[in-house]
């Protein structure tokens, strides 16, 4: 079964969202285990941030498997 456009952006919406929320509570948690201390407001950038290059390796893996797949 194909997964529809609309459905395919849900998911990559949801899988954003989630993935910055687990990024931001791992580092809230983490990070005074290690002896860094930040505040909220630079968690959530560096969860941005993590988020973007998380993005952008998705986007690279999953173009490589579709050429992969078309050879």
């Amino acid at each position: 079964m194909k997964q529809s456009r609309a459905m395919s952006l849900v998911e990559a919406v949801a899988n954003v969202v989630v993935g910055y929320g687990v990024a931001v509570v791992t580092q809230i948690l983490i990070f005074p285990v290690f002896g860094l201390q930040t505040t909220l407001a630079q968690n959530l950038k560096m969860g941005a941030v993590f988020t973007i290059v998380s993005l952008g390796r998705s986007y690279a893996l999953r173009r490589l498997f579709e050429r992969w797949r078309r050879l």
